[in-house]
């Protein structure tokens, strides 16, 4: 598995409107009916469920909110990279700017395990997180987010 493979290329964008996580979580929810048909109400109810178990934001100016969505085909994501960083209650109190939203069928278990994994090694690389902040073409972020990790691997 591959960023591209969760990725489309039409699933990145750059917002400058968001100023709290709950207008974060309502913004990622209607990009990803936008994007990938789901319903829009029905993401932001099950980001806001799991976020109630505990953040999503996993530090360095990071946040990967994910759900589990019933009747979704397979794991699909979106990535908004925010122009001002905001308070998402990640591990390390840093305000985030870089969102990886991630949806995976219900019954969905090793795959959305792994697509978890592969996002947060792909964001732990800090020089990786450095090129999505000064770039602000979506086509640049989506080019960053899968040819870098690509050729790492190599």
């Amino acid at each position: 598995m591959e960023i591209g493979d969760l990725l489309k290329p039409e699933a990145l964008k750059i917002v400058s409107t968001v100023s709290s996580k709950k207008m974060l979580l309502h913004a990622i929810s209607e990009f990803a009916e936008q994007v990938h048909g789901l319903d829009a109400a029905q993401t932001l109810q099950a980001l806001q469920t799991r976020e109630a178990l505990g953040p999503t934001g996993v530090g360095h100016g990071v946040a990967i909110p994910h759900a589990r969505i019933a009747g979704l085909e397979g794991v699909v994501s979106v990535f908004v990279r925010l122009d001002k960083p905001i308070d998402f209650g990640a591990v390390d109190r840093k305000p985030v700017d870089l969102f990886f939203g991630l949806f995976a069928p219900e019954e969905a278990g090793v795959e959305h395990l792994k697509a978890l994994a592969l996002i947060s090694r792909t964001m732990r690389d800090n020089s990786i997180c450095a090129k999505l902040r000064a770039n602000d073409d979506a086509e640049t972020l989506h080019a960053i987010l899968t040819e870098l990790p690509r050729q790492q691997a190599a």
